[in-house]
């Protein structure tokens, strides 16, 4: 009986033993694995460009990276700005100052959207600052001589350059006329001052062919020379001439004949040079090679060689090219 006991107590450690030994294989198979990361397809989202107050967004050229299976995807690069091609800025010789409101008038009425610029000065100062970089889309010179050296020197787009008008010379006095200058001749009395432009001045080489013809065909060298005596500044450009004989600074000046149809009435009185004796000075347009503008500044070139815009070079005093 004793030996019964003891072996039943046996089989029930066992079983207890199983038993526990079943729990533990069962816990370890329901346990928590550590976390995998679970793949999803990956998507994009759109971030809003910021804005910053009181500054106009531009495009930026952006590159994204899609993830696998996305397309990735490029902006439209930032576009490089240049001069409008509405937009004319033309060198022009100083001597057209007076009619410069009237050409900019008459050329947006003949294409509308256009805009021009003047920026007026002697000939041969704009020629220099053309040689040394500065920007310009057309260029009207008052003298065969730059337009030759610019062209020499390959500054003007192939097949542009055109005769534009001509000019006469002519003297002005103040309208007071305190000096009693009534004849060529009187220019050469003692006590006459003079303006004149300066011998690179395209007004000015005309000035000094002028006075030569005058001299070998009516005054000879001595009124000449007298003349050149009486010269008591040579001015930077023609308008600076007409200004001295305004002002009353001086009592007589050479300038082109455009200048003095332009002035209000009562600003001159004038003294004409005869035509045999004259020089006939020739101005030409044409369009720089490096413009980036090249169709509006052939357009204003159109329109400075049209019959409106001779018509109103005419009106002004220019004579026909």
């Amino acid at each position: 009986m004793k030996k019964s006991f003891k072996t039943s107590q046996i089989i029930t450690i066992g079983i207890v033993c199983g038993l526990l030994l079943l729990a533990t294989l069962f816990a370890g198979c329901t346990s928590s694995a550590p976390a995998q990361p679970v793949t999803h397809a990956e998507s994009t989202t759109a971030v809003p460009a910021t804005t910053v107050p009181g500054l106009q967004s531009t495009p930026q050229a952006i590159s994204t990276t899609a993830a696998p299976g996305v397309l990735a995807t490029t902006s439209t690069p930032e576009p490089v700005y240049t001069y409008s091609e509405g937009n004319v800025i033309a060198y022009t010789a100083a001597s057209l100052k007076g009619v410069s409101s009237k050409l900019a008038e008459g050329f947006s009425k003949m294409y509308p959207g256009h805009k021009i610029t003047f920026n007026l000065d002697g000939t041969q100062a704009l020629t220099t600052q053309i040689e040394n970089g500065a920007y310009a889309d057309v260029f009207i010179s008052a003298s065969p001589k730059y337009t030759t050296e610019l062209t020499k020197g390959g500054y003007f787009q192939a097949g542009t350059v055109s005769t534009l008008t001509t000019n006469y010379v002519i003297v002005i006095l103040p309208a007071d006329n305190p000096a009693n200058i009534r004849t060529l001749a009187d220019l050469a009395k003692p006590g006459v001052k003079i303006a004149r432009a300066a011998k690179t001045v395209p007004v000015g080489i005309a000035t000094d062919a002028a006075l030569a013809n005058l001299a070998k065909s009516t005054y000879g060298q001595a009124w000449n020379n007298s003349v050149n005596t009486n010269t008591v500044t040579y001015e930077t450009s023609e308008p600076a001439v007409a200004t001295k004989v305004a002002l009353g600074e001086v009592d007589a000046g050479f300038v082109y004949e455009s200048t003095a149809t332009a002035a209000k009435p009562g600003t001159y009185v004038s003294v004409t040079i005869p035509k045999n004796d004259n020089y006939l000075q020739v101005y030409s347009i044409a369009v720089l090679k490096e413009s980036t503008s090249k169709g509006a500044a052939a357009d204003f070139e159109n329109f400075m060689l049209s019959g409106a815009g001779q018509q109103i070079l005419k009106d002004y005093g220019f004579r026909s090219a």
